[in-house]
């Protein structure tokens, strides 16, 4: 190997000069794309923010127009201003005072100027309950309707008979009512898509009726 092989060779000043800048346009190449992706995440980050804090205000904006003060919750159940759809079955509902048929009038739990709708509602006087709800609760059992008829629409010919404790009889679909029965307003019977329920109070004892021919825009 020779002398001249071992000296390093020096790179021309233009060349060095040429090296330094590449370097330095690398380097801030990096901090760039650094930049950008802080600048991404973090326009990100607070986009996630800010559109969490628009649905917490526009729920919140929703609860305070949804609320009617005429029509505060009964049992729990809400006055909406629209009905609800992703729960939407019928039942239907006979009542006996002493032999006599009641009319189980239209509008129990429909606001007077249809400003909102309870979760149970009728819309005619045949018997027909509507149950559009969030969703299947615990509190859409018959003595939640019959406590929304009472404490909202006590006007709408409710029957003093139902805050009996005694003296009554619940059918469901044609069969006595399995649980202990005392006042219709505090029996929960659950209620199942057109079910047929019959309440009947001192005598004489009618059959109870076993099937309702529910027009076919209320399907199961």
């Amino acid at each position: 190997m020779s002398s001249q092989q071992l000296i390093p060779q020096r790179l021309d000043p233009e060349q060095e000069e040429l090296r330094q800048e590449r370097r330095a346009a690398r380097l801030h190449r990096r901090k760039e794309r650094k930049r950008a992706r802080i600048i991404l995440w973090g326009t990100i980050g607070s986009s996630i923010i800010l559109l969490g804090l628009m649905g917490i205000i526009f729920l919140q904006i929703q609860k305070i127009v949804g609320y009617n003060a005429l029509y505060p919750p009964i049992n729990g159940v809400s006055c909406d201003s629209m009905e609800q759809g992703n729960y939407h079955i019928h039942v239907h509902l006979t009542i006996y005072l002493n032999g006599k048929r009641v009319t189980i009038p239209q509008g129990i739990g429909i606001a007077s100027d249809s400003s909102c709708f309870y979760w149970m509602h009728t819309h005619t006087d045949d018997g027909i309950i509507h149950i559009e709800a969030p969703a299947p609760l615990h509190n859409l059992a018959l003595d939640d309707f019959l406590t929304i008829w009472e404490q909202g629409f006590a006007r709408l010919n409710l029957p003093a008979q139902l805050k009996q404790d005694t003296g009554w009889q619940i059918f469901v679909n044609g069969k006595p009512f399995s649980g202990v029965v005392t006042s219709p307003l505090n029996t929960e019977v659950p209620l199942l898509s057109h079910d047929v329920v019959t309440l009947e109070y001192g005598t004489p004892h009618l059959p109870p009726d076993t099937f309702f021919a529910f027009p076919p825009n209320l399907p199961k």
